[in-house]
């Protein structure tokens, strides 16, 4: 990668075979494999390594409490650290290791409504102790020893604690949550070891220090007023943020916003972002559809591979040069390490490099990503691979729209120009492996993180961090959803073949144009997995897919979010392809949502994932490429005057150059 002749040291020589290779290549992962992890010296560590520790804050004001929220947060956190709810744990050996937390991780439980409780978990007391911090313009750590502990050793302590709490303060109901002070307080729990934060909330903290207000009004969509909403210039939120990350604490946010209340993601999403932490939002959450979901989602957070205390740096070959870094991350001066509390496996980060010109094409240019980081079980591991991401621009939505459509003419005006002259003058040419570019642009429009018209600030703020920290798959599964008819399937689709691999039915193109009248159809972009039934659908396809009696859409249960467990063909394929749909997204739960056509207001989110048709106050996939078109051939004329969006064009390049990486749409 450097050029730099190295002499390699004695042990780790090895001879060559008459090839010129090395005769232990295959023994040697470094050599063989594009990402490997080594076990780092003394010399590297920040700090000592331990067992990464979990601190659950549990939000027990009134809104929580009512909505149902705050129950079905407690047996979410049962399920994620012993596989199950409370009521299955009295039945489970009690020598089985719970979960799936390394051995050497901790846990500890903090709830919060105007006051922050602490709890002494100790596995020598019989149920746990609660100590009240109410000082919530100093916040303290009240106890020393009992606050972390082994989770299993602990069990019958946290899982009693979690069961009691619903009903412990449901009188209490105090309606206005401390959430920055009771953050402060965990933090000074976690700082000297690093950590992880799971917090959930169901309203806006309202109390304390770093109170949050009514911001959004819902008169500023559309506005220059819209991009304030769209950020915070809170500095005791920011300064908790960052303290967070030097500190190696990432913090993982579970919203319920009750009702479509306004949160402040903007605000509160902040210190999960600058964490390297992740918001889960559930826009007018409703306990009994929604509880799966923030099962399923609890207990992925709480499993998947994380680490924490990391710094990530990106080196390349001569001739090229990293530019800029995209992501959720800290990086005080530019050319530092980036800076992550925490890191898992459904994280990235996009990187944008540029080219001076000194490339040797003779050879091959060669991409480094390095992230010194401690896993969960306290082991200091550098990890070394490649990486390639996308950036979000920071302008008003307007600007960003227009910027986009701008840099699409540029781009294939350009191509038209120079490698298609033998084409027709009048014949719009896309390149061969761009040829779903063009359609990928206009979803980015269309997302509820630029579309034009109205969105409330906390949806557009949600999915604008979403995309900063996107993979490539999830991003192209966000952009164009994956559309599967389940009224026509074959006998064979839903189920293995002789090769062991799922047989998944092709999936339609997102426009109206393609639904079949009496049709049924799983539509899933990642983030929500929708079953659009048609008005004339068959009684007997529901018996089927619900159960015996469910022949009409009326007599379905509209809070279902998973289908029955029955014996009929179409139930079983089904069940199946839903799964297959959960190994293809990030860190979002596959759990269905009925979209009944003519009752549900769910329909509303199926109309708007038709991507190719006109909605989202954009122009069809159709008319959108004539307007591209047209462009153009002015472009290639001398005749076109720029849009007024054209000033910001340069400032999305960064965030089209990552979307040549996408895999073709599902068509």
């Amino acid at each position: 990668m450097c050029t730099f002749p190295n002499e390699v040291p004695p042990e780790y020589f090895s001879p060559l075979e008459p090839s010129g290779v090395r005769v232990d290549r295959m023994q040697r992962p470094e050599l063989m494999l594009g990402t490997v992890e080594y076990m780092v010296p003394k010399e590297y560590w920040g700090n000592v390594p331990v067992g990464l520790r979990w601190l659950f804050l549990i939000d027990v004001s009134q809104e929580s409490v009512t909505r149902g929220f705050l129950e079905a947060s407690c047996e979410g956190i049962i399920g994620a650290l012993y596989g199950g709810s409370s009521d299955d744990q009295e039945t489970q050996d009690q020598n089985t290791r719970p979960g799936k937390l390394p051995a050497g991780s901790k846990v500890g439980i903090i709830t919060f409504d105007k006051e922050v409780h602490f709890y002494n978990l100790c596995s020598r007391l019989e149920q746990a102790q609660m100590i009240v911090m109410t000082d919530l313009n100093d916040p303290f750590l009240p106890l020393s020893e009992g606050l972390f502990v082994d989770p299993y050793e602990s069990k019958h302590v946290i899982s009693s604690l979690l069961t009691q709490i619903p009903t412990l303060f449901s009188h209490i109901k105090n309606p206005e949550p401390a959430l920055l002070p009771a953050i402060n307080a965990a933090l000074s729990a976690l700082e000297q070891t690093g950590g992880k934060m799971i917090c959930t909330l169901a309203s806006l903290p309202t109390w304390g220090p770093g109170r949050l207000f009514m911001r959004d009004d819902g008169k500023g969509s559309g506005t220059d007023a819209e991009k304030k909403l769209l950020t915070t210039d809170h500095p005791s939120w920011k300064k908790t943020a960052n303290k967070l990350s030097e500190s190696g604490v990432g913090i993982d946010f579970f919203l319920a916003s009750c009702g479509g209340a306004y949160m402040d993601v903007a605000t509160i999403g902040h210190v999960a972002a600058v964490s390297g932490g992740e918001t889960f939002l559930y826009p007018n959450f409703h306990s009994p559809r929604d509880v799966l979901k923030l099962s399923n989602e609890l207990s992925h957070a709480v499993n998947r591979e994380t680490g924490y205390q990391a710094l990530l740096k990106v080196r390349c070959s001569n001739g090229l040069q990293v530019s800029s870094y995209h992501g959720n991350y800290v990086q005080h001066t530019f050319g530092s390490d980036l800076q992550l509390g925490s890191i898992d496996a459904d994280k990235a980060f996009g990187v944008v490099f540029t080219y001076d010109g000194k490339l040797d094409t003779k050879l091959d240019a060669h991409f480094q990503a390095a992230l010194l980081y401690t896993t969960a079980s306290g082991r200091s591991n550098a990890n070394t691979g490649y990486k390639a991401a996308s950036k979000v621009p920071d302008k008003s939505h307007k600007d960003i729209r227009a910027g986009l459509t701008e840099r699409t003419i540029n781009i294939l005006a350009g191509y038209r120009k120079n490698f298609s002259l033998s084409h027709p003058p009048g014949q719009l040419v896309l390149p061969e492996n761009m040829k779903e570019f063009a359609m990928y642009i206009l979803s980015l429009i269309k997302c509820r993180a630029f579309k034009a018209g109205h969105e409330t600030s906390d949806r557009r703020v949600h999915d604008t961090r979403m995309l900063r920290s996107f993979g490539c798959n999830e991003l192209a599964l966000y952009l164009y959803p994956h559309i599967i008819p389940i009224h026509n399937l074959r006998p064979e689709d839903g189920f293995a073949n002789e090769q062991d691999q799922l047989q998944v039915p092709p999936a339609l193109r997102a426009s109206f144009s393609r639904i079949e009248e009496g049709g049924a159809y799983l539509v899933d972009n990642g983030q929500i997995c929708l079953l659009w039934l048609h008005a004339q659908v068959s009684p007997n396809l529901l018996e089927d897919l619900f159960g015996p009696g469910k022949t009409t859409l009326q007599s379905l249960d509209p809070n279902i979010s998973s289908l029955p467990l029955l014996e009929t063909h179409l139930n079983a394929q089904v069940r199946n392809i839903i799964q297959y749909l959960s190994t293809i997204r990030g860190s979002k739960s596959v759990t269905i949502q009925l979209a009944r056509q003519g009752i549900d207001g769910s329909e509303y989110e199926f109309a708007r994932l038709l991507l190719e048709d006109r909605n989202n106050d954009a122009q069809s996939y159709v008319d959108w490429l004539v307007h591209i078109h047209r462009q153009i051939q002015l472009e290639l004329g001398g005749q076109r005057k720029k849009e007024e969006g054209s000033a910001v064009a340069s400032g999305v390049e960064n965030s089209l150059s990552g979307l040549s990486g996408f895999r073709p749409p599902y068509w």
